[in-house]
C-alpha cells in the first residue's frame, strides 16, 4: 500500500455507531489498549468479531509468556511479510523499546535473516517466515524452535504469527494507513 492510496474502511462518526459498535469501543477503550486504533477500526464493522479478536491480541501483546523482544520482532517479520505499514510503524518502535537491535529490525525490513542479536530472534524469525512462506515448519527447525522456546512459547509464536496476518489483511484491505510520523517499510522489490 502507498502512502497515497485512500482509505477504505475509516473511522464511522459517533452518530453512525450501533449500540454493539459503541459497547465494543468502550470494551477496548477500557482495557490495556487504551482506545480504537489500526486494525480495530475496520474490524468494528464486526463488533462480536472485533471483541473476541482483540481478546487474543490482548494475551499475545500484554499477558504472553514470549519475551517482549521475540513477540515484538515476529510481529515485524509479520507486517514485513504482508508489507503492512501500520503493523511496522506502530509496533517497530516498540521493538526497539524491548530490547530489538536496530541491526535486526534492519535485517527484517530487507528481507533477510537476522544476522546478530541473541540466537532466539534468529531462530523465531526463521519459525515465522517458514510459517508465513509455506505454512510448514520441517522437523529440524521445529525440534530446534522446541528445544529453545519450550512448547508454550512456541504455540504463542505461531499464534502470534496467526493473530497478526488476519489484522494484516484486515488492515491491507482497509487501507488503514501508518501511524502518523511512523517508520515505514520499503516498497517491495518488483518481481
Amino acid at each position: 500500500m502507498s502512502a497515497d492510496e485512500p482509505v477504505r474502511i475509516g473511522m464511522p462518526e459517533d452518530g453512525d455507531l450501533t449500540d454493539a459498535q459503541r459497547a465494543a469501543v468502550e470494551r477496548i477503550t477500557a482495557g490495556p489498549r487504551g482506545g480504537l486504533v489500526g486494525p480495530f477500526v475496520p474490524l468494528l464493522r464486526s463488533p462480536e468479531l472485533m471483541t473476541r479478536l482483540q481478546l487474543v491480541g490482548e494475551h499475545l501483546r500484554f499477558g504472553s509468556v514470549l519475551d517482549d523482544d521475540l513477540f515484538e520482532l515476529t510481529v515485524l517479520v509479520v507486517a514485513r511479510h504482508w508489507h503492512q505499514q501500520f503493523e511496522w510503524g506502530f509496533h517497530q518502535p516498540l521493538a526497539a523499546a524491548k530490547g530489538v537491535p536496530p541491526s535486526v529490525t534492519d535485517d527484517v525490513a530487507a528481507g533477510r535473516r537476522p544476522a546478530s542479536g541473541r540466537p532466539e530472534l534468529a531462530l523465531v524469525a526463521d519459525l515465522a517466515r517458514a510459517l508465513l512462506e509455506t505454512g510448514q515448519v520441517d522437523d529440524a527447525s521445529y525440534a530446534a524452535a522446541l528445544a529453545a522456546l519450550g512448547e508454550e512459547r512456541l504455540v504463542e509464536v505461531v499464534v502470534t504469527v496467526g493473530y497478526y496476518t488476519t489484522l494484516a489483511l484486515t488492515m491491507n484491505l482497509a487501507r488503514t494507513p501508518a501511524p502518523d510520523g511512523a517508520p515505514r517499510l520499503e516498497d517491495p522489490p518488483e518481481g
